[in-house]
């Protein structure tokens, strides 16, 4: 496609971007930075967890997110005794009217566009579990059978802070289906002036429904492709390299304070998050810049720390930054601004009404 076509299309990916924030702008105050990193990776095609304390509009804010788009919701709460089956569907007798009975299966709230798993931290690893397949493969098998579930798909999991009573930490390959890991702290104090002014009149903004299941896909088609220089892909390779205590090219601060770093599945989440984040801003292709901008939620839960990390003061994401300082950017060579066209065979370009 000719440059212009490209351009067209990254004129209405950014107006639809512009008309999102808007909506969801007339019922969450604030948290900018965390409605970005949620359309990073429903853009990007991958799933995201929200961390943080009760009452910061986590589920408020992907509930306002599911009412503007034309796509199925399902919410479900996550608690002790939750089950598998409960969440994937299940297979139950029905008697035909032949008078023989047989198996049918009942489909669980997984099978949705949208998914809103409320505080998946509150049931056991056995529950936890049942998305995991959901998450990678987009399907679900129960007995000999396997489902394929919509799309677009994505599940946007909120989680209490793992110091909170009745609580259980995720399993590692669980965290890693997460694409990103955002973190929602409290509200400025103006912003939470607005909040308490604005919530307590018992009124609620009306909504408009902004895109349709064709519209995501079209908007993910383009994210994808958002080119990328050998040069960013590079340093890529280098960050999520260094972050592994045994890697030749960690630092000594690695090596001693990180028990295992991040695997190749970090790097793609680099890449994909970089492009939404070029994508929503108007840029043709992918900076540096724009890789440290989500370099700690795309890490943060996939680094672990040991004792003297703790004992030193020491997280996943101060880890993180330390490895942005010290990690160079590669050397530029002379034909380095010459990037390869996108390819957009498939995309439609969308008219404005």
């Amino acid at each position: 496609m000719a440059q212009e076509s490209y351009a067209t299309l990254l004129k209405h990916f950014q107006t639809s971007y512009k008309l999102i924030v808007a909506e969801i702008g007339k019922v969450i105050i604030g948290q900018r930075d965390v409605l970005d990193q949620v359309l990073a990776a429903i853009l990007a095609r991958g799933h995201c967890l929200l961390v943080g304390v009760p009452g910061l509009a986590k589920t408020l804010l992907v509930s306002t997110l599911a009412d503007i788009m034309t796509l199925s919701f399902k919410r479900i709460q996550f608690t002790p005794d939750l089950m598998p089956s409960d969440i994937t569907g299940t297979n139950v007798i029905d008697e035909t009217p032949q008078h023989r009975r047989e198996f049918r299966f009942v489909r669980g709230p997984v099978f949705a566009n949208i998914i809103l798993a409320d505080e998946i931290n509150r049931t056991p690893p056995k529950t936890q579990a049942a998305l995991l397949q959901a998450m990678q493969e987009r399907e679900v098998s129960v007995g000999q059978e396997t489902y394929a579930l919509p799309n677009p798909f994505f599940v946007i999991a909120t989680q209490n802070p793992i110091e909170q009573e009745g609580t259980y930490p995720l399993p590692e390959a669980q965290l890693d289906r997460f694409m990103l890991n955002i973190f929602v702290d409290y509200p400025s104090a103006r912003e939470e002036e607005l909040i308490l002014s604005s919530t307590t009149t018992g009124q609620r903004a009306a909504l408009n429904k902004i895109l349709n299941d064709r519209q995501i896909l079209n908007m993910q088609k383009l994210i994808s492709a958002v080119p990328v220089s050998d040069y960013v892909i590079q340093y890529v390779a280098k960050l999520v390299r260094a972050s592994r205590p045994k890697d030749p090219t960690a630092p000594k601060f690695v090596r001693e304070m990180v028990d295992w770093g991040a695997g190749p599945r970090a790097g793609q989440a680099l890449l994909m998050g970089a492009k939404a984040f070029a994508a929503m801003d108007g840029r043709f292709t992918v900076s540096i810049q724009d890789i440290r901008a989500v370099a700690i939620p795309v890490m943060r839960h996939r680094i672990a720390c040991n004792f003297t990390a703790q004992a030193s003061g020491m997280d996943s994401v101060s880890i993180i930054q330390k490895l942005i300082e010290n990690i160079p950017e590669p050397e530029v060579p002379t034909y380095a601004d010459q990037v390869p066209m996108p390819d957009l065979e498939g995309l439609e370009i969308e008219q404005e009404e």
